[in-house]
């Protein structure tokens, strides 16, 4: 393993690396990727290389890569922004790049990682998130992990030809207690 900082049974979670701009920016920029999170334009490995070294500094964001244990290979990225210590909470966020390994229960366990390292060890009380209603997946994984729907932001995003509903979803420390994430 690379570098680990949190691990699971299949997948483990490390910093981001200014090197795994290469392997991330295709993902970044394959419409299957892109049409489940806000990016929707292009990407260049320099901006990429940016965005990493600004993750490196920042305060209030916590970027990880997701990679296989058996493997050792680089499959997504999870991560929280806004991290406010003094109310608590942070957007969560999270993807799979590598379109092989969907539906395969890495994306559940990442994200079960980074809300015990939420909750457990930044004291935080509470993360949320943004899903496009068509995302029916991840919808299945956040609320099994005890995320809940928060609101909806009616034709919030316009992707394929067509306005789509953006859901916010939440959870709160006290009700992940009795959740096995």
């Amino acid at each position: 393993m690379r570098n680990p900082f949190l691990i699971g049974p299949a997948v483990y979670l490390r910093p981001l690396e200014l090197d795994d701009a290469a392997t991330i920016l295709p993902w970044f920029n394959d419409p299957e990727v892109t049409r489940l999170l806000r990016r929707c334009r292009p990407i260049t490995l320099a901006e990429e290389q940016e965005f990493l070294q600004r993750l490196r500094s920042s305060e209030t964001e916590v970027g990880f890569g997701v990679a296989l244990r058996e493997a050792d290979r680089l499959i997504g990225t999870a991560g929280l922004r806004g991290i406010d210590a003094r109310n608590r909470h942070a957007e969560f966020g999270i993807s799979i790049g590598e379109k092989q390994h969907w539906g395969k229960g890495y994306g559940t366990e990442a994200t079960g990682l980074v809300m015990r390292y939420a909750f457990q060890t930044l004291n935080l009380n509470r993360l949320w998130l943004h899903v496009y209603e068509y995302n029916a997946r991840a919808i299945r994984v956040y609320e099994k992990l005890g995320f809940r729907v928060e609101g909806r932001l009616r034709q919030d995003t316009f992707r394929e030809g067509r306005y789509w509903d953006t859901l916010v979803m939440g959870v709160l420390r006290e009700e992940v207690e009795r959740v096995d994430y």
